[in-house]
């Protein structure tokens, strides 16, 4: 388990990760809707996640979900790397109703995202945008590729929890323990 904090003006922030775990949830941001996809990532990834955040949301939401991106990528990143003896590449194709959202991810140490999803407005009070945000930060901070690609869906919930679904799984499955495949590069390092 790996434990990461971070304090600014903007946001007080801890978050416990533990990439052996069982999808346990602990999560406090003080935005329902965020709560809600951090444990679908937690539960869909099989990574025990704990998360409190506190935060400016008297002014709006994008501090903090960006912040608990950028730390909940820092832990993931000193949880992780070195890689050795993981699949490294992992994909995953999640369907919720209407939408399909597809996701790939490889633990590379090269962070890149592509980021395709149609999604504009609000979900509750949740702005939809800052989904991209916080993918990214997350994305940036763990170091890793990832593509995170909308198939269909026009349920603005539906389209981010498949995103959310699709990034945890994608995520379980690069995670896999695999004895063969050492240090997973050809390069020699990652």
């Amino acid at each position: 388990m790996v434990e990461v904090k971070r304090e600014t003006k903007e946001t007080r922030i801890e978050v416990r990760v533990d990439v052996e775990g069982s999808g346990k949830a602990d999560i406090d941001t003080g935005i329902g809707f965020f709560d809600h996809m951090l444990e679908a990532l937690a539960k869909h990834s099989r990574i025990d996640i704990y998360v409190r955040c506190k935060g400016d949301t008297h002014i709006d939401f994008h501090h903090s979900v960006e912040d608990v991106g950028i730390v909940l990528g820092k832990a993931i990143h000193k949880e992780l790397f070195p890689v050795k003896d993981r699949e490294r590449f992992g994909d995953a194709l999640v369907v919720m109703d209407e939408a399909a959202i597809e996701c790939g991810i490889d633990l590379s140490n090269r962070p890149y995202l592509v980021y395709d999803v149609s999604l504009d407005g609000k979900i509750g009070e949740f702005d939809a945008e800052l989904l991209e945000e916080f993918f990214r930060a997350f994305v940036f901070n763990a170091r890793i590729t990832c593509h995170i690609v909308q198939r269909r869906g026009k349920n603005r919930h539906h389209v981010a929890e498949a995103a959310f679904k699709a990034l945890a799984v994608a995520l379980r499955r690069a995670l896999r323990h695999d004895p063969k495949a050492g240090l997973p590069s050809t390069k020699g390092m990652l």
